[in-house]
């Protein structure tokens, strides 16, 4: 461990962009999302991972990113391009990436191995800034490690349910990426819950990843929904149009925050005249019911509403 101190970020919506595609790059820094991962994994053909390196990081030191947070998704530790890619993209753009994605990890020595490499890096360039790391929980080895991993390193900043790979990994039967087959319910629903518990125990960030069907927005809304409900900090966007799906049910509205902020007043007033609970509307507050609104004020906070 080398002491970093993990950042608050936005994560309400991770835009996922081709590495290979500069247009695409242009796109993703414009986009006014909260969080883009340049992708050096599944997006881009074998042929192109190499040339995708340079190409990401002349769009990291380039482009205005505005207050996006700039992150590489590398591929996983058991390929021939790992070990390259973190070493080409923090050598050449370092300075301008805020955190590193790792694919498929099944151990917490997996992760170690990423974070290893980003300390010995940022000695060797002198960089002042740390750079983070997130992972997908997308194998059933990660799933079944997922506390050990949450809490293995402390640049570790977000864990991703990708239930893309995850349904290959365990044979699911699916209709397409995000959406379960013919089982009765929420095919997703305990591995969302195990990691977000996970990721929350150690007080790090949880987000759903994608659904392949970008057009349908009642799906996305839905499963956003869900995630959000179990805890989770956003959703990931395949696509542009996804962005605002993703804001929408990640943003406190105005009236949850105004009232979030009225029953905190009113515990708050309470407490200094030596009581433990407040009645606000005909709803009984005490301290576990403030500690439920801060979640929502946090959010609010962050989002600077």
């Amino acid at each position: 461990m080398n002491g970093y101190r993990r950042p608050a970020r936005l994560r309400r919506v991770q835009l996922s962009v081709p590495g290979s595609s500069e247009k695409m790059l242009a796109k993703a820094a414009a986009s006014g999302a909260d969080h883009v991962f340049c992708d050096l994994e599944d997006a881009v053909a074998p042929n192109a991972k190499v040339g995708a390196r340079d190409l990401i990081a002349q769009a990291l030191n380039g482009l205005d990113w505005g207050k996006t947070t700039r992150c590489v998704r590398v591929n996983d530790v058991t390929t021939q391009w790992c070990h390259d890619d973190i070493i080409s993209l923090v050598e050449k753009a370092g300075r301008n990436i805020d955190t590193i994605m790792l694919t498929k990890p099944r151990t917490a020595a997996d992760v170690m191995f990423l974070h290893h490499m980003i300390h010995q890096l940022e000695q060797k360039l002198s960089l002042e800034r740390p750079i983070g790391i997130e992972v997908l929980i997308e194998e059933v080895q990660a799933l079944q490690n997922v506390e050990e991993i949450a809490s293995c390193s402390d640049r570790l900043e977000c864990l991703i349910f990708g239930m893309g790979d995850y349904s290959a990994s365990q044979g699911i039967d699916t209709r397409a990426i995000g959406e379960g087959g013919t089982y009765p319910g929420d095919i997703f629903h305990y591995a969302r819950f195990r990691v977000t518990m996970a990721a929350r125990a150690v007080g790090i960030d949880a987000v759903d990843g994608p659904l392949g069907n970008f057009k349908n927005r009642e799906s996305y809304v839905s499963q956003a929904i869900q995630a959000r409900s179990l805890g989770m900090a956003g959703k990931w966007a395949i696509h542009p149009s996804q962005i605002p799906w993703a804001l929408e049910v990640f943003t406190p509205s105005a009236e949850t925050i105004a009232r979030a902020r009225k029953l905190e007043a009113a515990y708050r007033d309470a407490e200094a005249m030596g009581l433990g609970a407040a009645q606000v509307d005909g709803m009984m507050i005490d301290a576990v019911t403030v500690r439920m609104v801060r979640n929502t004020l946090e959010k609010a906070d962050l989002a600077g509403i």
